[in-house]
Order: C-alpha cells, then structure tokens, then sequence
C-alpha cells in the first residue's frame, strides 16, 4: 500500500490518461508555446492536487497520466486545464491567437480512460467469492 495516496478519510489510487487536442489539429504548439503550456499545466494541476505522472505536449495535442484526489472531477480538472491555459497562451502569444477566435484554442472533447494494476474480472470475482448466496449478480450476505 505504499503507492496509495491518502486524505483525511480516505486511502486511494485513481490514475487517469488524459488525452485533447487542438482545435482543427492545428500544429501550434512547439518551441516557447509548448514548454509554456507544460508550465501552465503543471501549475493548475498542483493547485488542484493532481499529480502528473508522466505527459507529453505534441505539436497538435497533449498527453498525460494523472494521479487525482477523489474530490476532483474528471469534467472539472479539464473545463480548468483547457480554459486557463487557452486563454494564457493565445494572450501570451499573439501568433497563435491568428489560428483561432473567440478564445477556442481547444477541441471541444477530450478523451479520459482510468487505469491500475486490477481488473474488472479481478474485482467481480473478488465480490463473487465474498458470499455463499448465489443468486444473482448483486449478492447479500447475512
């Protein structure tokens, strides 16, 4: 268990790859704007307790493994992670400003996938063998 993190009340491990892109695929970030976003990034995870396990910034998309507290929401750390570092980068860098409007650096979706070392079988047939009642795939004990 030395690999859990902990709360107050809590004992936990949520790991998370994380994966956006830029608007229209546009290949904006190298040089200055990719090493800026690296720092942005790193700056908004660590004033929401997410812990960047490894990442990569592309020229036309970002890659991350995360480490996330149980009290963040998925949805949440990326509305922050795109509209802060959108809105620093293009007012920081005028040329990237020029491939966008209104302040949408940033494609719409994202993608998320949970990762660790159980699987779903892993879990089921751990539940599976805590009973003796049979019945069903929800079981009550006692």
């Amino acid at each position: 268990m030395g690999s859990y993190r902990r709360g107050a009340h809590t004992v936990y491990e949520i790991h998370l790859d994380l994966v956006w892109t830029t608007k229209y695929r546009k290949p904006v970030l190298a040089g200055e704007v990719a090493l800026r976003l690296r720092d942005l990034i790193r700056e908004i995870c660590g004033d929401h307790d997410v812990k960047i396990m490894k990442g990569h910034v592309s020229k036309d998309h970002v890659h991350l493994l995360v480490s996330i507290p149980p009290q963040v929401a998925i949805s949440r750390l990326m509305q922050y992670v795109k509209g802060k570092t959108a809105h620093k980068i293009m007012l920081e860098f005028p040329h990237v400003k020029k491939h966008y409007w209104g302040q949408h650096m940033w494609a719409r979706g994202y993608f998320c996938c949970s990762t660790g070392n159980v699987t779903d079988e892993m879990i089921a047939q751990y539940i599976a063998d805590q009973t003796e009642n049979r019945d069903d795939d929800f079981k009550v004990e006692g």
